[in-house]
């Protein structure tokens, strides 16, 4: 008869007793990033997203119609909406109230069943039971029914069954009320900002028009609130996203319309769009309220009615004197801002983010939708629809001129022999997952750079001065600027129509500016250029701001780094209280413009060039030591339209922009 016993192991022996069970939420909390994304800022507020998308799910099922987000005194959030209330009643298989099971069981919800929503932004089903997993503490209050009733959570466990804690007043509505603080052994800051909220609040206010959402902000003395409600839905969207722009159209395009998917379900599709005078295009797509980064099905839909349409009213009224020039959909993107909707009610995602829509057949209803409504819109609106074939002409000759550049700069860079800049010392491993370029403000700080940097994986490529503002440029001007064609062909991965990012060069794209306006306006004008025309590196997490000290403060041979005025004062605290070596002391020179205070000496870096390569590898390039900031993309349109308010022609916006956000300036007084 065999025995039970289990045997001893063997080194690097696998067995049954190495596979880990994880019950209830406990997986969430082990890896809270598979869930959310990560733990930082973006993680933090994506929490109340989570409970938000539940409750404009109730909205796009027709049962809520006002949303409102708080954030209390203690830093926790509610959300709190008038829809139907998660039913309290008890669940057959559970054996306990559907509430606790909503909120303690992943992939447990409404949104599985086809019956009680069509569509749903919160497919996974694991939304506010993620958020209850990684709270400190959670309550929920549901009014249904007639009574109210409540249920408090520590960490995912509920604290007791849930009960009915009073009755609804005659003139109450139904509805939920989810108030959570972040658990602070996962979230290093729990500070939630207002604005990163209200801009997302904003946002669902336009894609859902029949929805008012606000925010209000019960931390401060003056209590700060905001409401949003756009009855004008898509349309004022694309206004909004185009108010510092100026707009050739009197009016913009709009339809809405329905087709049949392959299981004969119905799907909405909504979009707008203008032309401004500018030359990028600002296109943002949604699907169920979700910001589809990577497009998919419905926006090549929305292209080829586009297209086809313009191109059409262009031959019909021969518009196009030229027999040379052909219009493509390249020229019908320039100074084009636009919104695409669809509500659909099983979606398919694809792609490295899961936000492109795969739905083959979603392609042919948005064209279906859109193509004839574009038409007749053209003829009812023949001057608007001139000039923008008359913008679209312009940018086919900007096309071929920047075709040109780009042959020129080929053939250069082939004459030139291995054909990446001369400036640029490159790194010795060629493996982009494991090499980074830094992107270096001046001669001398990137002289410093390439002295301190580690030739195996890091490529320095000093700037001289200001690159153009590709916001107020074609493409072709842009190539004819020798910086940016450096820096293109540092890439290595091409820009515009040939951009693709499997030839990146480097895995880590580093800009290292001067900590003063000059490097700031430097690294917004590089900020632009990437997201104007190389966008899919920062959606692919591939761009970095490196993080300089502004202050170094020393006393004897101690010597440290501040990144801030806050750090500086924690370090000038302990500093003042250690005994220096005397001699070390006696012959400490203070660096020009450094103040002594308790015996510390601080100094100012007034710009990298003032490091020397050992200072600027120790405390900005080594990985082990350094800081960098990882550039994203929280929210594409409002990105979009500080991009135009920091970089376009519009000054009021930008003196509004500056007034506004002035109080996060660091104070750079010592």
């Amino acid at each position: 008869m065999a025995e039970n016993t289990p045997k001893k192991k063997q080194n690097g022996e696998y067995t049954a007793e190495d596979i880990t069970v994880l019950k209830g939420l406990e997986a969430v909390r082990r890896r809270p990033a598979m869930y959310i994304g990560d733990v930082s800022v973006r993680g933090l507020h994506h929490l109340v997203y989570e409970v938000v998308d539940n409750s404009i799910d109730e909205a796009l099922a027709g049962f809520c119609r006002n949303i409102l987000v708080k954030i209390n005194k203690d830093g926790s959030v509610s959300v709190i909406d008038d829809g139907r209330g998660i039913p309290t009643d008890i669940h057959k298989e559970e054996k306990r109230s559907a509430l606790e099971v909503v909120l303690t069981v992943l992939h447990a919800g409404g949104k599985f069943d086809k019956n009680t929503y069509k569509v749903s932004g919160g497919l996974h089903g694991v939304g506010v039971s993620v958020v209850n997993a990684l709270s400190e503490w959670l309550e929920v209050t549901v009014k249904l029914g007639g009574k109210v009733w409540y249920q408090k959570y520590r960490k995912g466990d509920p604290v007791a069954p849930v009960k009915v804690i009073g009755t609804m007043a005659k003139n109450d509505k139904t509805g939920t009320t989810v108030t959570f603080m972040p658990d602070g052994t996962i979230f290093k800051n729990r500070t939630f900002k207002f604005d990163t909220l209200a801009e997302r609040l904003r946002e669902l206010a336009f894609l859902n028009p029949e929805v008012t959402l606000e925010i209000t902000d019960l931390r401060n003395k003056q209590e700060q609130t905001e409401k949003f409600h756009y009855k004008g839905g898509l349309s004022e969207f694309v206004k909004y996203t185009d108010s510092t722009r100026p707009s050739i159209m009197r009016k913009v395009f709009y339809a809405k319309g329905e087709g049949k998917d392959e299981n004969d379900r119905t799907v909405e599709v909504e979009a707008a769009f203008q032309y401004n005078d500018q030359y990028s295009e600002n296109v943002f797509s949604y699907v169920n309220n979700i910001n589809t980064h990577e497009g998919g099905t419905h926006l090549v839909g929305f292209r080829t009615a586009l297209t086809r349409s313009l191109n059409t009213f262009a031959s019909k009224n021969n518009l196009v004197k030229d027999d040379k020039i052909q219009l493509t959909g390249e020229d019908f993107k320039e100074g084009l801002t636009a919104v695409v909707s669809v509500k659909v009610p099983e979606p398919q995602f694809e792609g490295q983010t899961k936000t492109k829509l795969g739905n083959s057949e979603i392609k042919s209803i948005v064209e279906s939708v859109i193509g004839p409504a574009l038409s007749d819109w053209l003829d009812d609106n023949s001057p608007d629809a001139k000039r923008v074939i008359d913008k679209s002409l312009r940018a086919a000759e900007a096309r071929e001129a920047a075709r040109k550049a780009r042959d020129i700069a080929r053939r250069k860079n082939a004459m030139d022999g291995a054909g990446l800049p001369g400036k640029l010392a490159d790194c010795s491993i060629n493996d982009p997952d494991h090499c980074e370029l830094y992107l270096v403000e001046g001669d001398s700080a990137g002289g410093s750079a390439k002295q301190g940097r580690d030739r195996r994986f890091q490529a320095i490529m000093p700037m001289k001065g200001k690159i153009l503002n590709v916001e107020k440029a074609r493409l072709h001007k842009m190539l004819e600027n020798e910086e940016i064609r450096n820096i293109f062909t540092a890439i290595g991965a091409g820009v515009g129509e040939d951009f693709n990012p499997e030839k990146l060069r480097y895995g880590k794209i580093i800009l290292m500016c001067d900590a003063d306006v000059d490097g700031s306006h430097i690294r917004t004008l590089l900020l632009t250029l990437f997201f104007r025309y190389m966008k899919p590196l920062i959606e692919l997490g591939h761009v970095y701001i490196a993080q300089p000290p502004l202050y170094k403060l020393k006393k004897g041979k101690n010597e440290q780094y501040a990144f801030d005025d806050e750090e500086r004062d924690e370090i000038l605290k302990r500093l003042k209280n250690e005994k220096a070596d005397k001699r070390a002391a006696d012959d400490e020179t203070p660096d020009e413009g450094a103040v002594v205070k308790s015996g510390v000496v601080i100094s100012r870096f007034k710009g990298l060039g003032e490091m020397n390569p050992e200072q600027l590898w120790s405390t900005t390039m080594n990985p082990e030591t350094r800081t960098i900031l990882q550039v994203g993309i929280e929210n594409a349109a409002d990105a979009d339209r500080t991009f135009s308010i920091l970089m376009g022609d519009d000054v009021e916006p930008r003196r509004q922009f500056i007034e506004k956000n002035a109080k996060y300036v660091r104070n750079l007084d010592v």
